[in-house]
This record gives structure tokens, C-alpha cells and sequence, in this order.
């Protein structure tokens, strides 16, 4: 299915159709439909300036489409980083991610889904991740992931001559599909979960007690029957490295070696040093680039590892986000060295809120924002969001239109010249942002959020209005509304003054939303047995898969 997607868009790269037209039969969300209607005018004007923008940009460029550089930082709220502000509030500094933002564009209202896989798979494919079953969010061995009848952005911009690599944390599956080298990247270093084995579900950490009831020496296993309870962390696949084509293996870890803070620690400056290493090597061929970095740290919940902590908060995640944030000022300076400043669009954002549940030692709570991490609310789906590019996005400028992350993979597309390899045969959430980006503030062609958690709508976003989505049989009217401007925790519902007009108004962007999930169902995630394809799996990995078949596949005697 790929391939005849692909050959497709080589069929029309390069073509003088516009991006309107290329843009006129990818299938949106209703809402969509609803703004087109009554803003296409305008629309086809601000194309035009967009085609002409980028077209000036490739004749400078040598014909070539701008580099992209995504990097995506785990759990950061809203005002955590680029704010040197509340960076004085929290007790913490990032002058370097403060510097970037001050030469890029702010977005001020980035919406992503509230955990880490559905924000990633969001990006990755342009879609919201409860239409491809990845909205939940795995932390040890689980048998599913990105299906790969899924389309990502590394195998959109590789249709049209992009070079493509991936470094650190992907979170999309642990079965073989789903793995960056089948999904479109030449080159991939990464986990194969989450920081959930790698930092919080080891013996360091539980003799920290900030996880209970593992590993040999912290609790008494007298009473224990169900061995296979609390699996070794150690024994789940760790990092591993791939390229397009050839094996995959696991790296730095020997059979019977005990998964430990300092190899997290270790992980991290590798993953640090292998994003460098890419982008030294991807400038080197002097062809346009797809390089994503998508950092494991700043959680790090252990102190054991730490000899200071240097900053006035003291927390475990802000040590290792004034760590990060050094590491981004490295990258940032290779990037001016290597001559790729003008011609490199660099996205660094946040995938969702911190994870509030383990404030206030990891030095971040929520700002501005109620909730974090797996929550519904602003504070879990709202974050920091800067993107550059001199010459085409005008630096240290703000935009208050709302944008979501999905967003960034059609936007990303349209940048590269490969809006033909988007498939037109499933609903793309994420709409067409350049004009936003290259013309600013009052330019974007979104006024909505569909918020799910999982496969569950919860919350609704039009304008500035929020509507917690009613339980079943109880009418909108009544329903907890919220005024995003006058009330950014969500703590006044203003039922009684906009009940009345938006209740019904919202119950008809819900049915046509659900109208066209009829017309375009969702669908499950891939399953298959973890790790499969990996050459060098250790002992206890195949007895740790083994007892995950076993268990999924219980039946009765």
C-alpha cells in the first residue's frame, strides 16, 4: 500500500500544481469543511503568497525544499521552557531554548494529545490517534503498535528525495512495523518504550521509593505466587539501533545485566550524541534532510546519580533540563557551524503537560495551566512551541491561533514540496499551517480541538469557549463551559451565560464529527509478538515475551 502511495507522489513532484489544488481531496475532520466554506477566498489568496514565499526560498536554496529539524521534548507544560520569566518564577534557567525562541515564531495555543504516544503518532502520521488505535500509552511489553498501512512524515518527505533519521525516544510500538526503519527512516537509535522502564522501574528507583515493591531488595516476596507480576525492567528490550533495510539489534546491554540509573544516564548522552553525529552526516550529503530528536530526559526521578543539584528549585526533572538545555545549545551551535541556519526549519516543542504525579520532587507543577500528563485539561494538552526558519517565519513573533500538533504534519509536507504523498484515502486531521507560519497571527485555518483521551472525546475547543463533553443522556446546555482567556485553569464554569446558544451549537460539532467517523471508521492498532525481528535478544527477553504470550494468551482447561 506505501509503495503505490509513493509512486504516486514521484508521479506529481516537482508538478506546478498549487498547493490549494494539491490540498482540494485530502478528506478532513467536518469542522474543516465548515471554516472552508466560509474563508476559501481568502485562502486561495494566502496559497498563493505561500507559493510564492517558498518558491523564492528554493531558487536561493539550489532547488532544494528547507532541511527540518523536529525536536520534540518529553512532559513539558506550558511556560516550563523559552520563557526566561517563568524560568525565574520556577528556579531554573534554559537560556538556550529561551534564545531559539526569541528567533522563532511562539505559538501560543500548540495543542497535542495528553500522553506521549498519541502526541507522537499524532505528528508522525497527521492523524489523531484514536482513528489508528494508539491513543493509550504503553509502558512495558505490550504486544501492539503503528500499523504499517499508517503513512508518517519520514515516508512523505522520502518520497520526494529527503534523507531521514531518527534519534531517541520513539514510543509507538514495540512490535517490528511499527519501529522508525518501517516507518520511513534510513537510520534509527532509540528505545524501544519509555522512561517508565528506564527511569522509574528500577532498583535505583525503588530503593528511592519513588517506585514500590520492586526489585529483589525492596520488598518480601514470601507471599509472592504470580512471578510474572512485576517483570524485570531489565529484561525488556532497552535501546536499539537500525538502518532501512538491515537488522536491528540491541545495544549496550549484556545478558544478565541489570538495567541501572547510570545506564539511563548513559542512554541519554549517547542519544545526545548520535543526534549530532546525524546531523553532521545528513549536512554532509548536501541534499534536503529529515532529522528528528526526541530527547528521553528531563525525566529523571533518582537523585542517586547526582553528586549537586545547582539549581534553586532542586528538582530531578529541572537538573536534567538545565542538562538538556545545554545539549540543545551544542546542537544549535553545530547547526550555525555546518551553514544550515538559513536554510533548516528547527520545531522544538513539548509532546504534552509534565507529569504532575511525581511533583513536587521533580521540581515542576503546573503554570498557567491546570493538570499535566494524561490529563484533559489545558495543562495536559497545552505546551511551549517555537519553529524557525530566516526569511520565511519572522523570528520573536507570537500567533494566538490555534494550532494543533497534527498540524505540523501537513504544514511539514506542504514545506517539503510533498503534499501529493499525503494519502487521500482516510481522514487527515492535521490542516495545512503554512500560512500561518510564513504570513502570521490571524492566518490559521483551525478553530477547534477534538480532545480524546484514549477512544473517549472528552473536551471540545471552539475559539475560546471549552465544553467538557457531557455524559450520555445529559443535555450541553446545562454542560461545565469554560472561557479560555478569563479562565486558563478551568476552575469557573460559565454555564448560565453561554449555555444556552453554544450547548446546541457544540452538540452539532460533535455529530458532524461522528458523522464522518462513520464515513471513515477507525481502526485497530497492529499486534504481533513483541520484538520479533530484533537478532540479538537476550535469555531473559525471550522468557520476558514468553510469559507476556502466556498471559495474553490465557485460556481455561
Amino acid at each position: 500500500m506505501k509503495s503505490k502511495l509513493f509512486l504516486s507522489a514521484l508521479v506529481f513532484a516537482g508538478s506546478a500544481i498549487t498547493a490549494a489544488a494539491q490540498d482540494s481531496n485530502i478528506v478532513h475532520d467536518a469542522e474543516y469543511y465548515v471554516l472552508k466554506q466560509q474563508n476559501e477566498a481568502v485562502w486561495v489568496e494566502n496559497d498563493a503568497q505561500v507559493d510564492q514565499l517558498l518558491a523564492d526560498f528554493r531558487e536561493k536554496n539550489g532547488g532544494n525544499p528547507p532541511n527540518i529539524f523536529y525536536i520534540l521534548i518529553d512532559d513539558m507544560g506550558f511556560g516550563d521552557m523559552g520563557m526566561p520569566e517563568m524560568n525565574a518564577i520556577r528556579g531554573y534557567s534554559t537560556p538556550n531554548i529561551n534564545a531559539l525562541a526569541e528567533e522563532s515564531m511562539r505559538f501560543a495555543r500548540m495543542y497535542t494529545e495528553p500522553s506521549c504516544t498519541p502526541s507522537r503518532v499524532a505528528f508522525m502520521t497527521g492523524r489523531q490517534p484514536y482513528r489508528n488505535g494508539m491513543g493509550d500509552t504503553a509502558v512495558d511489553i505490550s504486544g501492539f503498535g503503528l500499523a504499517d498501512e499508517e503513512v508518517t512524515i519520514a515516508e512523505v518527505l522520502k518520497s520526494v528525495g529527503y534523507n531521514t533519521s531518527h534519534v531517541g525516544k520513539w514510543h509507538m510500538g514495540d512490535i517490528q512495523e511499527s519501529w522508525p526503519t518501517y516507518q520511513g527512516f534510513d537510520y534509527a537509535a532509540f528505545p524501544i518504550h519509555q522512561q517508565g522502564q528506564l527511569a522509574i522501574f528500577n532498583e535505583d528507583a525503588a530503593k528511592e521509593e519513588i517506585t514500590m515493591a520492586i526489585g529483589e531488595d525492596n520488598y518480601n516476596s514470601k507471599y509472592t505466587l504470580d512471578d510474572w507480576f512485576r517483570p524485570d525492567p531489565g529484561h525488556m528490550i532497552t535501546g536499539l539501533e537500525a538502518v532501512i533495510g538491515g537488522e536491528v539489534r540491541e545495544v549496550h546491554m549484556e545478558p544478565g545485566e541489570k538495567w541501572t540509573q547510570d545506564k539511563y544516564n548513559e542512554m541519554n548522552i549517547r542519544y545526545q550524541a548520535q543526534a549530532m553525529e546525524q546531523l553532521r552526516l545528513l549536512a554532509e550529503r548536501h541534499e534536503p534532510f529529515f532529522l528528528q530528536y526526541w530527547p528521553l530526559v528531563p525525566l529523571s526521578t533518582t537523585r542517586t546519580t547526582r553528586e549537586a543539584f545547582t539549581t534553586p528549585n532542586g528538582g530531578t526533572f529541572v537538573e536534567s533540563m538545565e542538562e538538556l538545555d545545554e545539549w540543545i545549545g551544542v546542537i544549535l551551535n553545530e547547526v550555525d557551524a555546518l551553514g544550515l541556519r538559513d536554510n533548516t526549519l528547527i520545531v522544538l516543542m513539548g509532546d504534552n503537560g509534565h507529569f504532575t504525579k511525581y511533583a513536587p520532587g521533580s521540581g515542576f507543577s503546573p503554570l498557567v495551566f491546570r493538570g499535566g500528563k494524561a490529563d484533559t485539561s489545558e495543562g495536559g494538552v497545552r505546551v511551549d512551541a517555537f519553529a524557525r526558519l530566516p526569511g520565511l517565519i519572522e523570528g520573536d513573533s507570537i500567533v494566538s491561533d490555534i494550532i494543533h500538533i497534527s498540524d505540523l504534519f501537513t504544514s511539514i509536507a506542504r514545506i517539503g514540496g510533498a503534499m501529493d504523498a499525503i494519502p487521500r484515502d482516510r481522514i487527515i486531521d492535521g490542516v495545512d499551517q503554512t500560512s500561518l507560519m510564513f504570513i502570521g497571527d490571524t492566518h490559521g485555518r483551525r478553530d477547534h480541538v477534538l480532545i480524546y483521551s484514549i477512544n473517549s472525546l472528552k473536551e471540545v475547543v471552539k475559539e475560546h469557549i471549552k465544553l467538557k463533553v457531557p455524559a450520555k443522556g445529559e443535555n450541553a446546555i446545562v454542560a461545565k463551559f469554560y472561557n479560555l482567556f478569563r479562565d486558563p485553569r478551568e476552575e469557573q464554569s460559565v454555564s448560565t451565560e453561554i449555555g444556552a446558544w453554544a450547548g446546541h451549537e457544540f452538540n452539532r460539532i460533535i455529530a458532524r464529527h461522528l458523522k464522518f467517523k462513520e464515513m471513515y471508521p477507525d481502526q485497530p492498532a497492529a499486534t504481533g509478538r513483541p520484538y520479533e525481528g530484533i537478532v540479538n535478544l537476550r535469555p531473559e527477553t525471550v522468557a520476558a515475551v514468553d510469559a507476556f504470550v502466556a498471559k495474553r494468551d490465557i485460556q481455561p482447561d
